[in-house]
């Protein structure tokens, strides 16, 4: 069975791959006798796209269960500030190849990931299959560095990369993290080389209270530290993003889970993408995400993994970056959605957020050869479900038109 994603599921379904590129996807029958070459049965198999991870914090997976679901989000920041502040360059590194390998395992042929220590580019591009796109983070309030510095520095490191194209994007932090006149410049930054740009954005009610009210615990904590508290009490956290220009059809804003009456129609004016993280949600234990909200007004919702840094783990169990997991976390909140739809958001949803769309997420003509396989035996109007219930490696991964992990050898 081919699961294109972009159209209907095709019985004794064939993909011609040439190089890099998807050649043709069809019928067996109907395809067989135009193209030459060696041939590949998957057998009782489904081949469809690889997963697009829209968020993710590679370099933190080794903080998994580290963090016990804190009483408040102020006091998760404190904590993972803390052991970032503690770990070596080779702690960083270790984490980000070991959750690189969980992500490729489990079906994840393309991530977005933040990159907190950019001094491990390109050496972990070089080590995994991994189609990575790097945004840069950056925060600048107590480091009072000026915002020109930090994107200056920002631009030399992306010049010096070798293969930076398409590869890289920008990422400042938050709102409550970041100086207004960063946000700005780097927005602007952005669209003038046509980066991605990431932003946790009303991540917490702690920072919808503090731009809304210009109070609560974020509030205080950060003024302690002495933030400059001007942009608070003048709307929520997207409506500072609108005044500092920043809201725009290559942003991801990422979990967006507190939002004022008129935040989802500025949203969707500005051709925003939202990145759910349903296993984080959890474990912050936030208000319940407002799905049908941004659906409604045609937002671009997708799916991430966030980090591990952020998702519950139980006294002896294992868990991993797996975004397959996180489909059946969000499906499971949201019950009525059908597996097709959720299949979407970590495939062709996910693709558009990055700025990929019609290259991955999807099995069509000229699209890159990114795929993966998982077992199948039954019936083609079950093979949604299939997917969304499949549990432990996948059976096989293709990206830039090679074998990551080759049929057979799991």
């Amino acid at each position: 069975m081919v699961l294109p994603v972009s159209r209907p599921p095709i019985s004794n379904g064939v993909v011609v791959i040439s190089g890099d590129r998807i050649a043709a996807v069809g019928r067996w029958g109907a395809l067989s006798s135009r193209f030459s070459g060696s041939v590949l049965d998957l057998g009782d198999s489904v081949l469809l796209p690889g997963l697009v991870n829209a968020h993710c914090h590679l370099d933190y997976t080794h903080m998994a269960g580290q963090f016990p679901p804190p009483k408040t989000f102020t006091d998760w920041i404190k904590l993972i500030t803390a052991t970032k502040a503690g770990w070596s360059y080779s702690e960083f590194a270790e984490s980000w190849l070991a959750g690189a390998r969980m992500l490729l395992r489990t079906g994840t042929t393309t991530v977005g990931d933040i990159e907190s220590v950019p001094e491990l580019l390109p050496e972990v591009w070089e080590a995994t299959p991994l189609r990575v796109i790097s945004f840069f983070e950056m925060t600048g309030v107590r480091s009072r560095r000026q915002p020109k510095t930090i994107l200056r520095e920002i631009v030399q490191r992306i010049e010096a990369l070798p293969g930076a194209t398409g590869r890289v994007g920008l990422s400042p932090h938050a709102p409550y993290s970041t100086q207004p006149e960063l946000m700005r410049m780097s927005a602007r930054l952005a669209r003038r080389h046509r980066w991605p740009m990431a932003i946790h954005l009303a991540e917490s009610a702690q920072e919808f209270e503090m731009f809304t009210r210009g109070a609560g615990e974020m509030f205080d904590w950060l003024k302690r530290n002495e933030r400059d508290m001007a942009d608070c009490g003048r709307g929520s956290p997207v409506q500072h993003l609108e005044r500092c220009g920043a809201l725009g059809p290559g942003l991801l804003a990422i979990h967006v889970n507190y939002l004022a009456k008129k935040d989802t129609a500025l949203l969707a004016k500005r051709n925003v993408n939202v990145v759910h993280c349903p296993r984080s949600h959890a474990y912050f234990q936030h208000a319940p995400f407002a799905l049908k909200q941004l659906g409604r007004a045609g937002i671009n919702v997708c799916i991430g993994t966030d980090s591990l840094a952020s998702v519950y783990k139980r006294r002896r169990e294992v868990v991993e970056l797996n975004l397959l997991d996180e489909m059946r976390a969000f499906a499971s909140e949201h019950p009525n959605m059908p597996a097709r739809r959720v299949l979407s958001m970590v495939t062709m949803n996910a693709a558009r957020a990055l700025g990929l769309q019609g290259r991955v997420g999807e099995i069509s003509q000229d699209a890159w050869a990114d795929l993966i396989a998982i077992p199948f035996l039954g019936k083609r109007a079950d093979v949604y479900e299939a997917v969304l219930n499949h549990r432990g490696d996948v059976a096989a991964s293709m990206t830039k038109g090679q074998w990551a992990i080759s049929p057979g050898s799991n």
